[in-house]
């Protein structure tokens, strides 16, 4: 009996499961690394550092020859294959789509991977939204662009019909996760057939973290059982209107999400709301996204009466617009900039709400922006600012959030205000606890010392009374 069937038996022995259980583990039936990352990180277990390639395609690299003798079963199905194409960069989702089609070949099929004591899932089980893919436009165009790679790639391999590839292609797109790092960053795709098992929602009861490869799905909610139609993930980031995650779930998944934050609409309003002009009034002013008064015979804040103008309306509109222009072009350039969002924020002052969605996700930006420059100070400043807005957003317990308070406490700790950094540390613990576990690395390696860190130092500090 494998260690996850064990795990659910107790489970489900234990009758209730409380936050932070890891309900399921499972490794992966196929996976990539980025290629982006196949010089820096190891193809086996993610992992980042001194790597050396593999002496026979000169393609993928490993951090030792144990990873290497472990990842062999598989990557002797296409070494000289990628030896074939060199110097060209085999595409991610190619690669994979290879990966899946040798591991079928092999006997994949009749592989098993539990969810619960007597129930599993095989590859042919995971749905494939076969007549939604062949209809669509775009995902055809990509499934055409990638065979034609996979005929290049594969040309010593029998490749499936047209037909059964368009069904793999489909279980593909539909099951695959991004496997990330410790620090949430996307490493590589993995297929996991039990993992497939769990519903979306954007209020979600569980989330899953990895350690290396392997998935862990961890409660983040009191459960009454385990109940896996009532165990929900976010298949994506819910830092978006309901607009906006509805489409990404449309485009990648083929549903529309029917959880409490898409149709209850007080929740999603105050994502497009301004600040009150009445200074003494800390209500919002809700406004719709298109940067019109949500209602148009009603022009006065609900709290104060405060008059809202044709004026404020248009100055309102204004500013969303440009910050969705400069929000739109660095998200397309792959970069964060600094003076791009203090403009934007400048703008933004007394006229967006602190919850306002636009006015969280140029904080976001420029955290990041100020974390890849270094400069503390302002890092400092934007992350204290994004703390409400993450908390509205994605929720008291959620890996984001404990990441931010860990940033937070990181950089005060290398200011030398570990005061102030237990705070947020102590924080980051609470909620890292839950979401990875005690026993991951990123609390072991990097939560846990800096916790002690700042502990140590706010006693020292104490008892000489400064």
């Amino acid at each position: 009996m494998n260690s996850l069937k064990i795990e659910n038996m107790k489970n489900k022995s234990i009758g209730s499961i409380k936050p932070g259980t890891t309900i399921l583990t499972e490794q992966p039936f196929v996976f990539v690394l980025k290629s982006k990352l196949r010089t820096e990180a190891c193809d086996h277990c993610l992992e980042r550092g001194k790597v050396l390639k593999c002496s026979v395609c000169q393609y993928v690299y490993y951090c030792n020859r144990n990873c290497q003798r472990e990842a062999w079963s598989l990557h002797k199905l296409e070494c000289s294959n990628l030896k074939q194409i060199a110097p060209k960069i085999l595409p991610d989702s190619a690669r994979l789509m290879a990966r899946l089609i040798l591991k079928l070949q092999k006997g994949g099929d009749h592989e098993k991977s539990y969810y619960s004591e007597n129930k599993f899932r095989k590859f042919k089980d995971l749905m494939s939204h076969y007549s939604d893919i062949k209809i669509e436009q775009k995902r055809q165009e990509h499934f055409t662009s990638m065979c034609a790679v996979l005929f290049e790639y594969l040309k010593n391999i029998t490749i499936p019909n047209s037909a059964e590839l368009m069904g793999i292609y489909g279980r593909m797109c539909i099951n695959s996760y991004n496997i990330l790092d410790p620090e949430m960053n996307s490493v590589g795709t993995g297929l996991y057939l039990a993992a497939s098992i769990i519903d979306h929602s954007c209020d979600p009861s569980a989330v899953a973290v990895f350690k290396g490869t392997t998935i862990n799905i961890r409660t983040v909610k009191s459960l009454p059982s385990l109940n896996w139609q009532e165990i929900f993930i976010s298949y994506i980031d819910v830092l978006n209107s309901p607009f906006g995650r509805q489409e990404a779930l449309q485009q990648s998944y083929y549903f529309l999400c029917k959880c409490p934050r898409c149709l209850h609409d007080g929740q999603n309003l105050i994502m497009f709301s301004g600040v009150c002009p009445n200074k003494d009034c800390t209500a919002p002013i809700i406004m719709n996204n298109n940067g019109s008064k949500k209602d148009d015979n009603s022009q006065k804040c609900s709290a104060c009466n405060a008059e809202i103008g044709k004026k404020y309306i248009d100055n309102y509109r204004s500013v969303e617009e440009f910050t969705e222009m400069q929000l739109k072009t660095m998200e397309q350039k792959s970069m964060a900039y600094l003076d791009v969002c203090k403009l934007c924020l400048g703008k933004q002052k007394n006229v967006f709400y602190k919850l306002n969605l636009l006015h969280v996700k140029t904080l976001d930006t420029a955290l990041e922006s100020c974390i890849e420059l270094g400069r503390w100070s302002d890092a400092i400043f934007f992350g204290k600012q994004l703390i409400d807005g993450y908390k509205y957003y994605y929720g008291e317990i959620h890996p984001m959030l404990g990441l931010l308070y860990l940033k937070l406490g990181k950089i005060l700790v290398y200011e030398n205000k570990s005061s102030e950094a237990l705070k947020y540390l102590q924080e980051s613990a609470n909620i890292l606890h839950i979401t990875h576990g005690p026993c991951h690395s990123l609390c072991r390696t990097e939560l846990d010392p800096l916790l002690k860190q700042a502990i140590l130092e706010s006693s020292i500090i104490n008892s000489n009374g400064y």
